[in-house]
């Protein structure tokens, strides 16, 4: 199962998308944005979890694909 995360960089100016909890896939200025991409990362590769995150990297949301 592939995880997808989707949390704020270090000074919360950007959302970003990581496969795996490694290197970036996409950066995003809008949390909804990220969302949706990362949405569609897991779909695309499923079975996938998908955690989004909150600024102090705290997970608010856990699905399943």
């Amino acid at each position: 199962m592939k995880n997808y995360s989707v949390a704020p960089n270090q000074d919360a100016s950007a959302w970003i998308v990581k496969l795996e909890d490694i290197a970036p896939a996409d950066e995003f200025e809008a949390k909804d944005d990220a969302i949706a991409k990362a949405e569609e990362m897991a779909k695309e590769n499923s079975p996938s979890k998908l955690s989004i995150l909150d600024k102090e990297h705290n997970v608010t949301r856990e699905e399943r694909f």
